[in-house]
């Protein structure tokens, strides 16, 4: 007879802890009855998400639900797909992104993204991958600015202690995790009010997931993070808010329910919400 093993248990003491009086410096960013298709399939269906400063928002739900999509909205990366169109406003400090006159170069630098999987660049060295942000926003820096732009965006990656002492090496050669922390400097070297990423830890060890949760955590202050993972412990464990994407039976992809993570793992008031943090599917 097959044993089902139960659903790992989300720690919900965590998301009991009070909140210290924080100051964040992150933007406000709000998705406004999005819609969106691909050719004639509708992917998402008038999706509404207020993302604050201070505050990381957790996107989760099952796969093909349109959670990377909603994200990939966020930074325009959408419109990059030839037979992609969308409805709806996505406002940055209440500035909608997509109106006419705003320079796609300027929202991604303003909105970065950090990828499922770690892409530096391989010929590239360790502090030249930090940098390369900058030549393609075309600021220009002094030598001595760019060396102390390299340890603080290093240092707040979570990467300095362990790269410092060759930075000159190649970003290619560094370990799975270090590459994707190193991906979050070089998203962090340009300045961005907003950091999205798209299950940053999906292939990565549990020491080095451990590492880019930190991080995450420490960040939050001072840039407005929104986070897709299908890691229920996770989104529990980073995210002070939650929104739970669903499609069902061929339909758009839709918010079920958003809120505080707390009540999203302790009191839904929806039952297919209970379902899925509960790992009744999905």
């Amino acid at each position: 007879m097959t044993t089902i093993a139960p659903p790992p248990t989300i720690d919900l003491a965590r998301l009991e802890e009070p909140e210290p009086e924080r100051d964040p410096t992150g933007a406000q960013l709000d998705a406004v009855n999005i819609s969106a298709w691909f050719g004639t399939n509708k992917v998402l269906d008038r999706v509404s998400l207020s993302m604050p400063p201070g505050t990381v928002s957790a996107l989760i739900g099952p796969s093909g639900c349109g959670k990377s999509t909603f994200l990939r909205i966020l930074n325009r990366m959408h419109e990059s797909v030839p037979s992609a169109k969308l409805a709806g406003e996505v406002q940055l400090n209440g500035q909608d992104i997509y109106a006419p006159g705003q320079r796609i170069t300027e929202t991604r630098k303003r909105i970065g993204m950090v990828f499922q999987k770690p892409n530096p660049f391989p010929a590239m060295s360790i502090a030249e991958n930090v940098v390369a942000g900058l030549k393609l926003t075309g600021a220009k820096v002094s030598r001595s600015a760019k060396e102390a732009l390299i340890e603080d965006c290093l240092q707040r990656g979570g990467l300095w202690a362990e790269v410092k002492d060759r930075l000159d090496r190649p970003g290619g050669a560094l370990s799975g995790g270090q590459q994707q922390r190193l991906c979050i400097a070089r998203s962090l070297a340009v300045s961005p009010d907003v950091l999205l990423m798209d299950e940053p830890c999906s292939a990565l060890d549990p020491t080095s997931t451990r590492r880019i949760e930190e991080t995450i955590a420490m960040l939050r202050d001072q840039v407005t993070i929104v986070i897709v993972t299908h890691n229920m412990q996770q989104a529990a464990r980073v995210s002070q808010q939650c929104a739970f994407f669903l499609a069902e039976q061929g339909t758009p992809g839709v918010i079920v329910e958003s809120g505080p993570t707390r009540d999203i793992f302790e009191r839904p008031r929806d039952q297919r919400t209970s379902d899925y943090v509960n790992g009744r599917f999905g």
